[in-house]
Parts: structure tokens; C-alpha cells; sequence
């Protein structure tokens, strides 16, 4: 038996396939919010402000949930972050539909992100566990569970939406809760990092003592992705709205944005394996300022063009920054990887209150254009990342 063929380093995907099932389901639910923005703000009257402030707030929470669920996570053996955050994922998200005012809306999907928060950084903890010596495109697999949640969420809400009305939202429970039995019934429970002695502080010196600076590098850069990225997600749909495009039309638009993303990871996840991570990095990173401009401003249908270019150079790198901190900071994974999700994205994401004032002000379409240029400064942190193998 040779080295590549013995038992640690061959992937059990049964286990890495239910994992990413629970991805997809809870980012299911999570992808509801956005296409349906423009549908809230008809019924609701919400300002781009309150839009901002809803996503800001949203995004927040995984800021601050994730690192937490996710030295936890180290420290014990239990399902219960990864089925409590599901279970509030799929229960309250359906809810939105009706809510009475912005303030309920607000309350609703605030409950449905902390639920999102508490399984991530638990469920991409747990990958590197059972796959073998493919762990960039166990990873990708994984990452695709939320990124083909995206981009097949929002043509199912906005369908449904349309055909039944928001009132009739709460009634998409039931899938969610399919998933939810059966992962309760297959998922074996996670294998701890043993840092319980140690502390919140201690592991986090333990851990990450070494390798702070190249972490911060990718956290910083991942920040700045999500800045991007957060904002063309959030507004996009809007700004789409308002050129002419129908609900559905806006839901396949943003879901080709998202089935573009799932492409670009899983070929990212495999070259990681492969190749130098830093590379690929940066060649993501390059492209997707000429990539979301073209998104911008491509004509007619066009524009599905450009939105899976966007989609494609966007998120390609995903997946790229969990499986980078993961190999720096082997004996914390779950934490790692909320860093790199949760504290990188709901950063990014709770900048949304403010874009959304600058839109007010200045105009949606100048803030989309500006926003598309960030991506060039994250190509300096990402010229000193290290070269991880």
C-alpha cells in the first residue's frame, strides 16, 4: 500500500457530503434576503440606509458570533453548534416574509445569522478531519455546498415569491427541516483541538502565536473581498431593479453571480492542492475589478455575461483563505476558519449601513464603480503572503 493510498489520507466523502449538505442548507435560507430586497423594500418603504443597516447588522453578527462559536468549537466535542445554528437558520429566515415593519425584519433575520454564524466555523473545522491529502478541494466541495445555496436560493425565493406571495414564506420550512433530521441522524460529532486548559488568550497564543502576521494578511485580505463583494451582492439587485430587470430576471442574474463563484472555487480548491495558493490569490484577486466593472455596465442581456465573469474573478478565493490559515494554524482549525469567514466577512458586510448612506448621497451606480477598484489594494498584503504548500 503505498503512502497515497493508506486510510488517513483518503477522503471519506460521505462525511465531507453530509457537511456540505448542512452548508447548503443553512446558506440556503441565508440567501434569501438579498433578491428579495427589492420586494421588502416596495412593501416596507425601507430606505438604501435601512437596506444598509439591515445588511451591516446581519453581517455584524457573524463578526462577532463566529470567533466565538469558533474557539468553542476547539475546545468541545458537540453537535450542538453546528445543529442550533441550522435550526435558527431555516426556522426564522422563512419569517421575513411576514413581517410587518422594518424593525421585525430586522429582528428575524438577525436570529437567522446568528443561527448561520454557529455552524460554519464548526462544520469547515471538521473537513481537514476526513479529507485525506485532498484537503483544498475537500474544502472547495464544502465551499460549493454555500455557494451553489446562493446561487439556487435565490431563483427558488424569488419564484416562489412570485407565484405565492411573501406571506407564504413560512411554508419553506419544511425543506430545511428534511435536511436537518437527516443530518442529525449521519453527522458524527467533531474531534476537539484539546485547548480547554489553555483559555480564550492561551490558545489563541498557542495557536496563532507564530504565524499572527501572515494570518492578519489573509484576514485583511479576505476583509477586502468581502468589502467588494458584500456590496455588488447587497446593491446589485437593486440597481438592477431600477435599470428595467423583474424580480425573477434579478434572481437568475444573481444566481449565475453565484453558480460562477461555485466554479471558480472548486477549480481554485483543486489548483491549491496543486500549486502555489499565493498565485492563484492574486490572479482572482486582479481580475475582479475589470470583471465587476464589465458586470456593471454590459448592456441588455449582457449582463448575465458579465454577472458570471463578476461571479467567476469574486469568489474564487473563498475557499483559498480558510485552507491557507488552516495549514498555518493546524491545531485550530474552527477558529482559523471564523477568522477567515466570519470575522473577514461580517467585517466586510457590516460596512453595508455606510455604502448604503454613500448611495443615498451619491448615487448607487458611483458607489458600485468605486467599489469595484478595492480589490486592487488587497493585491499588496497578498504580494507578502507566504508560500504554503
Amino acid at each position: 500500500m503505498t503512502q497515497s493510498d493508506s486510510p488517513e489520507n483518503k477522503v471519506n466523502y460521505r462525511i465531507i457530503f453530509i457537511l456540505t449538505l448542512i452548508h447548503f442548507t443553512g446558506d440556503f435560507y441565508s440567501s434569501f434576503f438579498t433578491p428579495l430586497l427589492p420586494a421588502f423594500v416596495d412593501k416596507l418603504g425601507l430606505t438604501l440606509a435601512q437596506v444598509g443597516l439591515i445588511t451591516g447588522m446581519v453581517r455584524l453578527l457573524a463578526f462577532i458570533v463566529q470567533p466565538v462559536t469558533g474557539y468553542l468549537a476547539d475546545r468541545y466535542e458537540t453537535r450542538s453548534f453546528v445543529f442550533a445554528g441550522l435550526f435558527f437558520a431555516f426556522f426564522f429566515i422563512p419569517f421575513s416574509g411576514i413581517a410587518p415593519n422594518f424593525w421585525i425584519l430586522l429582528i428575524i433575520l438577525c436570529l437567522g445569522s446568528i443561527g448561520s454564524s454557529m455552524f460554519h466555523p464548526s462544520t469547515t473545522g471538521m473537513v481537514p478531519l476526513y479529507s485525506g491529502h485532498r484537503t483544498g478541494f475537500s474544502l472547495s466541495i464544502f465551499n460549493t455546498g454555500g455557494t451553489l445555496a446562493f446561487a439556487v436560493g435565490p431563483v427558488f425565493v424569488t419564484w416562489y415569491v412570485t407565484c405565492f406571495g411573501l406571506e407564504q414564506m413560512p411554508y419553506t420550512i419544511i425543506i430545511g427541516a428534511i435536511a436537518f433530521f437527516f443530518c442529525i441522524k449521519y453527522l458524527p460529532a467533531p474531534v476537539s483541538e484539546n485547548l480547554s486548559q489553555l483559555g480564550f488568550i492561551g490558545s489563541i497564543k498557542d495557536t496563532l502565536g507564530k504565524v499572527y502576521k501572515p494570518i492578519f494578511l489573509i484576514w485583511l485580505t479576505m476583509v477586502l473581498r468581502a468589502v467588494t463583494g458584500q456590496t455588488f451582492m447587497t446593491f446589485m439587485p437593486i440597481y438592477l431593479t431600477d435599470k428595467g430587470h423583474d424580480l425573477v430576471s434579478v434572481g437568475v442574474i444573481f444566481s449565475i453571480f453565484i453558480m460562477a463563484g461555485t466554479f471558480s472555487g472548486l477549480l481554485a480548491g483543486y489548483l491549491a492542492d496543486r500549486t502555489d495558493i499565493k498565485k492563484i490569490f492574486f490572479i482572482s484577486h486582479a481580475l475582479m475589478a475589470p470583471a465587476l466593472l464589465l458586470y456593471l455596465y454590459l448592456p441588455g442581456p449582457f449582463v448575465y455575461l458579465g454577472s458570471f465573469l463578476a461571479g467567476f474573478a469574486a469568489l474564487a478565493s473563498l475557499p483559498l483563505g480558510v485552507l491557507m490559515a488552516q495549514k498555518l494554524a493546524p491545531k485550530s482549525r474552527s477558529m482559523v476558519s471564523s477568522i477567515m469567514m466570519g470575522l473577514a466577512y461580517g467585517l466586510g458586510g457590516a460596512l453595508s449601513p455606510f455604502i448604503g448612506k454613500l448611495a443615498d448621497i451619491y448615487g448607487l451606480e458611483n458607489v458600485l464603480f468605486y467599489s469595484a477598484f478595492i480589490p486592487i489594494v488587497s493585491l499588496l498584503p497578498i504580494l507578502k503572503f507566504p508560500r504554503v504548500k
